[in-house]
């Protein structure tokens, strides 16, 4: 698996952001501390250090789709804009749906939208790294946090095997902030970085009850696997494809089977 030599330097980031700290959400009335109220300063805090570090490479997603559009007027139809990502994953992981895309213009650019599949966008000549940042409250036991829906990847592993021998220009990275309240202050203690790429497959975790999500701790996510994209598509996609089979045998018994008596 080869990536493009520029790219984020996580080992950096990590060091940089051990003791950083946020102001506590609703400080003033000891606001919420779970859940994307307490993950949305950091995040924005990691994408402002990367912005100062990569000032031309760094985005959130819908920016870049704005640029791209807005940098290239010629390209008014859905197919024409389409056709301005040359690698086909990331334009199935970065762009907006058929409508959305035909009717931006500059008056009507994209806003952020929370199911945009990347937090922070690294993007150098034609490659592609995709950054979600979760957050961890280290103080309190918890589920592993919603990933990435299990169907998108399945999806995005198809379209890496249908262009096989094609370059590796997309990644796609987690950095966890494990904190910890300190009055009106969220204090990073540890942080973590994966890269899905390098999880093996199978020690991946689909939540079929959870909107079929992949459900991980960063800190805790496997970095063993060797092989090449492709080799991770096939390996996942038959994780996957297992994963499913089993989840219809369980509704077919669960949900179909105990009532077709009655319809004899």
């Amino acid at each position: 698996m080869t990536y493009s030599m520029c790219s984020i330097d996580y080992d950096q980031l990590l060091h940089w952001l051990y003791s950083q700290e946020v102001v506590r959400p609703n400080a003033e009335d000891n606001g919420t501390l779970s859940g994307h109220a307490a993950g949305e300063p950091f995040e924005k805090l990691v994408y402002h250090h990367l912005k100062e570090l990569y000032p031309r490479n760094i985005f959130k997603q819908f920016e870049y789709l704005n640029d791209l559009y807005r940098n290239n007027p010629q390209c008014i139809t859905v197919e024409d804009r389409m056709s301005l990502f040359h690698s086909p994953v990331a334009l199935f992981l970065l762009s907006r749906g058929d409508t959305a895309t035909k009717d931006w213009n500059p008056r009507n650019i994209f806003e952020e939208k929370q199911n945009d599949t990347a937090d922070i966008l690294f993007h150098n000549n034609g490659y592609f790294e995709l950054l979600d940042v979760k957050t961890r409250n280290v103080s309190k036991s918890a589920q592993a946090p919603n990933i990435i829906s299990a169907y998108k990847v399945a999806q995005m592993c198809a379209i890496i095997l249908d262009n096989m021998g094609a370059a590796c220009d997309v990644s796609i990275n987690y950095v966890e902030v494990d904190w910890l309240p300190e009055g009106k202050m969220l204090r990073c203690v540890g942080a973590h970085y994966g890269n899905l790429f390098r999880s093996t497959p199978s020690s991946l975790y689909i939540n079929w009850a959870a909107a079929m999500q992949i459900q991980f701790h960063v800190s805790d996510l496997d970095q063993t696997f060797k092989g090449t994209i492709e080799d991770w598509a096939k390996a996942y996609l038959k994780v996957f494809v297992a994963s499913a089979e089993r989840r219809c045998r369980t509704m077919y018994e669960r949900y179909v089977a105990p009532f077709k008596k009655y319809l004899e």
